[in-house]
């Protein structure tokens, strides 16, 4: 285990997470909401530093950032754990799991960088899982590779409070942040989370004048009202027109069971966005059904 950051101490055996706006109150032996998180004598550590479940070279479009160096590869690594607990989850074997029963790679921050160096990464994307709830590894491998002159690219629900945000944006390159939903009601039903913070992530990532992508997963009858993208797109337009908007097709995973986002969804929302955004992009669809 791995001393943690943000937390205080309630009382002998329970403190209270301060990482995310979740502020979780942890008794003795006990996890958060994020699974990976623990109270060990009234001091928390983070359990998954240094342990990864996906170590990979992707596309950098893969993320998805279609507007940062593409063309390149970047290492990209994922560990268990995620503080939502989306119905919908698209990668829950991993960010649903617990240390129970799932095999983990120990990767340190001076190997990874080692390992882009000489796979002519142009940086490390922390992807996969929620990568901010492995936040101590995030913030010391950013540092380490900000130094070296790569690039850290993190892929995140942005569900994060302020303090420790602002910590880390400064070591950040790119960021693909996704909006579940511009409707709060969607968040507490589906995700067990909030907009608000996500919000003033992506907002925080623009005033510090960082890249920055959205990504928005299309689910037939919960987010996809003319009325609500047209509310996301003009959002982002207000921050910046640039701002680049991916709208992905939902198929059924995890504890969902709607039916595949239809084609004409995906042009319907294209259309209402192009309006107000400069980039708009579809993604979990190939070219062909497009046509």
């Amino acid at each position: 285990m791995f001393p943690a950051l943000y937390y205080v101490q309630k009382d002998k055996d329970t403190i209270k997470c301060q990482l995310c706006p979740h502020g979780c109150v942890i008794g003795n032996e006990k996890t958060g909401i994020c699974r990976v998180r623990k109270n060990h004598s009234g001091k928390l550590f983070s359990l998954t530093y240094d342990k990864f479940t996906s170590i990979n070279l992707d596309p950098i479009e893969k993320k998805p950032l279609y507007h940062f160096h593409p063309g390149t590869y970047i290492l990209s690594v994922g560990t268990i754990g995620c503080n939502f607990a989306c119905d919908f989850c698209q990668n829950w074997e991993i960010s649903q799991a617990s240390f129970n029963g799932i095999q983990t790679r120990t990767l340190t921050k001076e190997f990874a960088l080692k390992y882009a160096i000489e796979n002519n990464s142009i940086g490390i994307a922390y992807t996969y899982n929620e990568p901010l709830m492995n936040y101590e590894w995030v913030l010391d491998t950013s540092k380490l590779f900000k130094e070296k002159g790569l690039k850290n690219v993190l892929v995140s629900n942005g569900f994060i409070n302020e303090e420790p945000w602002e910590k880390l944006v400064p070591f950040l390159d790119a960021a693909n942040i996704d909006i579940k939903s511009f409707n709060d009601e969607f968040y507490k039903k589906y995700c067990k989370g909030k907009l608000a913070p996500v919000l003033r992530s992506v907002e925080t990532m623009v005033k510090m004048k960082k890249h920055v992508e959205i990504t928005t997963l299309l689910i037939p009858g919960e987010n996809d009202s003319d009325e609500e993208i047209r509310k996301l797109a003009g959002w982002l337009a207000g921050l910046n027109t640039e701002i680049p908007l991916h709208f992905s097709r939902y198929f059924p995973n995890y504890k969902m069971n709607i039916q595949t986002t239809g084609i004409e969804t995906l042009r319907r929302a294209y259309k209402i966005a192009k309006e107000k955004l400069k980039f708009v992009h579809l993604g979990n669809v190939s070219n062909s059904e497009l046509s």
